[in-house]
């Protein structure tokens, strides 16, 4: 059963609970109440001063506020997320977006070529559903998710493109018509790109850098660069409403790799634009990293924005989040430097008006990717605006911060 989140003009009901009460705002989430977490890891006001803001104004009320939108994708598996009652909450209190992230992928929505498994896009998008969010729907087509069954056609000799075709029609149609009016946007195709490989175009060439650690053909080998197109037209066709985004990675820093891809990126979006793809938005992932400061040029942002934006296209910062795993230090010297990075790329980000959306990768540390990955001295990363007890970091503030100085759309 979803539980819905009682949500009444939040801004003003905290700040007026605040005032009369001298506690922390509280949601009403039937038996359970959840108040404003702590700050983690800062005790004194003056290590806030930086990026200190008024804590009973939510991140989404922030972005609102300027025209824009803020979410974020969970994390927690199904499991998790629905029976993590206090996290739901916080979610709620924060995000207007419910970035329903992997869900949707090949192998948990189509265990196999002729069935279907809905159990859990259903749930999430009740949840979004009753608690008054926008749903984003990630993604439709990404090579990483390609499940057993489709690799076993892809590498069968007897495989053909039309058969190919068929299969990635149906499943598009299938997944897009199910949710349609439902959703806000789709990552239709995430991850194309991949210079190093070598294609023409500079996609991915799964021969080469593989599915998983297997080489072997994909969509490219099949169908050609047209494979993309196909993707959004088939998407458009079923849900002519919802926004249609390429989401890519790599593209935030001044590093050579980072500047190949963007004018990859860009050759690809002026392709599809130009043949009439119904494409509206580019999803720029910024996974970050508090180390490479040195390598974020302001300047590179800004221009690549622009050319993004002088195609028509909107653009979302889709995944956002900062990896703090070779910061030395202790905590509040870590947090710091996550907290800063958020900053310095928002705030460039933010001044491009075709800019529409902020969701980070996770709202809280307890759930995250890059916990895969700990810090060189054993510790979990603290990348996100909530640690793992649910208390606000330096990176709510400095993304809060960056929200209230950010232009009005």
């Amino acid at each position: 059963m979803v539980r819905k989140y009682k949500r009444i003009n939040r801004r003003y009901f905290f700040i007026a609970l605040a005032v009369l009460t001298g506690l922390a705002a509280i949601l009403k989430t039937g038996k359970l109440k959840f108040g404003k977490p702590p700050i983690s890891g800062v005790e004194e006001l003056e290590k806030l001063d930086k990026f200190a803001v008024d804590e009973t104004i939510p991140l989404s009320d922030r972005a609102a506020a300027k025209g824009l939108l803020y979410g974020a994708f969970p994390q927690a598996s199904y499991p998790e997320f629905s029976q993590d009652f206090p996290f739901q909450s916080q979610f709620v209190r924060e995000c207007r977006v419910f970035v329903a992230g992997f869900y949707w992928n090949w192998g948990g929505v189509r265990p196999t070529e002729k069935t279907y498994n809905f159990a859990a896009t259903d749930y999430f998008a009740n949840f979004a559903k009753e608690n008054e969010m926008l749903l984003r729907g990630h993604p439709l087509i990404w090579y990483r998710t390609t499940p057993d069954w489709l690799i076993d056609k892809f590498i069968d000799p007897a495989t053909t493109s039309k058969q190919i075709k068929n299969i990635l029609i149906e499943h598009i149609k299938t997944v897009v018509t199910r949710y349609a009016g439902r959703i806000h946007s789709w990552d239709v195709v995430n991850e194309a790109i991949n210079v190093a490989d070598g294609d023409p175009y500079g996609l991915r060439d799964t021969k080469i850098s593989g599915i998983n650690d297997l080489k072997c053909p994909s969509w490219l080998d099949f169908l050609g660069i047209d494979f993309i197109d196909l993707a959004f037209q088939t998407a458009s066709q079923a849900d002519p409403q919802a926004m249609l985004v390429y989401n890519e990675f790599g593209l935030d820093y001044d590093y050579p790799d980072d500047e190949a891809k963007r004018n990859a990126t860009l050759r690809l979006l002026r392709r599809l634009k130009a043949q009439g793809t119904p494409i509206d938005a580019l999803g720029i992932q910024a996974h970050l990293d508090a180390s490479r400061s040195d390598q974020f040029s302001p300047e590179k942002l800004r221009q690549f924005l622009k050319d993004v934006a002088d195609l028509g296209l909107k653009i979302i910062i889709s995944e956002l989040d900062v990896r703090d795993r070779a910061i030395k230090g202790d905590i509040a010297s870590r947090d710091r430097a996550v907290a800063q990075a958020y900053y310095d790329y928002l705030t460039v980000a933010l001044e491009e008006p075709a800019v529409i959306a902020v969701t980070t990768w996770g709202l809280s540390d307890r759930y995250s990717w890059v916990q895969k990955s700990p810090r060189y001295d054993g510790s979990p990363q603290r990348p996100l605006p909530l640690d793992d007890q649910l208390r606000r970091k330096l990176a709510w503030h400095a993304i809060a911060h960056a929200f209230d100085n950010a232009p009005q759309r």
